[in-house]
């Protein structure tokens, strides 16, 4: 894939280490560049361990983009980050290179409530129009109207994004921001950072006690099937290390866990010559179960997150195609009738780096770690949210506080305070 010196060893010190390269990692890499002061004056480094990305996150989405959530946050950036996928060739846009395209698909998302939800639904509404989103309340009769391939029963209340919703492709993001980002001087190399060497005074913890703080004085970065690491010694690290970002945070403060964990979630791909026209969009059906239109041939794609006790081993990559058969095709056939006859392609699976605390980001300061940054924890929303979640985070590393979008609330502290900041719309 090109952008970014990938096979380059890492060096012996950068001011900014990025770890994990996915979407996110670059995101913040590529506006900590475009946000300096003295431009060539910082020394950014990325480090992702996978260079093919063949397990990476950010290319196994979905590529979804809505404004449709129940936090204004949520909303606030994801309505930033359609301002800048629309002008992406602005931001991203290298000299002498092709114009980006990230094949964006403006069919919106179709959120359905039973009677149950409806009420929960129509508060979330509200809030996104509040906050400048286009979104339409349909009843049952108006959903028909306008999708006649959807089966309306036990459908009390639908919304319908209007504007800068729909889907894309993943992997045309991710090149972006590392072509762009490595042409502004961003440094890259391959290694699995598995160790800090830290330093520690005395400070307030999130706790509000006076305890020691740890500072990382060097990122470790091994590599590959091998004992030979490399220090790095640097001012910053930010961890952006989507699934293993929990794991990552406890190398470096063992007193405070951050509840951030791999989650694997299955998206199936299926054929369906009768189903859904170009007008299809991202439906997710009262029971969780969602899909969208891929491409024009009558194919199709989605899935649904298990409940709790169902969550699948995360050990392996391997797809059930049992819980597809059981848990995802009744309900597709149910609310699409023309699914009953559907035939599965394929499928792949993939990880959600989730917040099990309160599925909300976790964007900020550690506070265990007066030099670490998490960038992390979006529950299945890194993609679209990675160019408002990068600039915010790029801001406090450089300026000491968010100027974009204020974050605050999806600070880390909240975790050790037990205070959640809890996203209902999770899909």
């Amino acid at each position: 894939m090109p952008g970014g010196r990938s096979r380059s060893p890492p060096p012996e010190q950068a001011d900014v280490v990025v770890v994990g390269g996915g979407v996110v990692g670059w995101a913040v890499a590529y506006w900590l560049k475009a946000l300096e002061g003295r431009p060539g004056a910082m020394r950014v480094l990325v480090v992702e361990r996978d260079p093919t990305y063949s397990r990476a996150s950010s290319v196994r989405a979905v590529g979804g983009i809505r404004q449709q959530f129940s936090l204004p946050e949520n909303i606030r950036m994801s309505r930033f980050s359609a301002s800048f996928l629309r002008t992406v060739n602005e931001h991203l846009g290298v000299p002498g290179e092709p114009p980006v395209d990230l094949q964006f698909n403006p069919s919106g998302y179709l959120f359905l409530a039973s009677e149950r939800g409806a009420a929960a639904l129509e508060r979330n509404v509200r809030l996104q129009r509040d906050e400048g989103a286009r979104v339409a309340l349909l009843s049952p009769a108006r959903l028909k109207e306008k999708f006649p391939w959807v089966n309306v029963d036990g459908v009390a209340l639908a919304s319908y994004g209007l504007e800068d919703e729909g889907w894309f492709d993943p992997w045309a993001l991710l090149g972006a921001f590392r072509r762009k980002a490595a042409s502004l001087g961003v440094l890259s190399c391959v290694g699995e950072v598995k160790s800090f060497v830290m330093s520690s005074n005395v400070g307030l913890v999130a706790t509000g006690q006076e305890q020691p703080v740890s500072r990382i004085r060097y990122v470790n970065v091994h590599a590959a099937d091998s004992r030979e690491y490399q220090p790095v010694s640097c001012a910053v690290v930010v961890n952006a290390a989507g699934a293993w970002a929990g794991e990552l945070a406890q190398l470096a403060e063992p007193r405070l866990r951050l509840p951030l964990e791999p989650r694997k979630r299955f998206v199936y791909v299926w054929h369906c010559p009768d189903g859904p026209g170009l007008e299809c969009p991202l439906l997710v059906d009262t029971s969780g179960v969602y899909f969208r239109r891929d491409g024009i041939g009558g194919n199709y794609l989605g899935g649904r997150s298990p409940a709790e006790e169902d969550e699948p081993d995360t050990s392996d990559l391997e797809v059930d195609y049992d819980f597809f058969q059981e848990k995802v095709w009744p309900e597709l056939a149910r609310r699409v009738p023309a699914f009953a006859a559907l035939k599965v392609r394929s499928a792949w699976a993939g990880y959600y780096d989730y917040n099990a605390f309160d599925r909300s980001a976790v964007l900020g300061a550690h506070p265990g770690v007066e030099n670490l940054f998490v960038a992390a924890g979006f529950s299945g929303r890194g993609l679209q949210q990675a160019p408002a979640a990068g600039r915010a985070v790029a801001e406090l590393v450089l300026r000491g506080r968010f100027q974009s979008l204020d974050l605050s609330r999806f600070g880390p502290g909240r975790l050790a305070a037990g205070e959640p900041l809890a996203e209902s719309a999770v899909v």
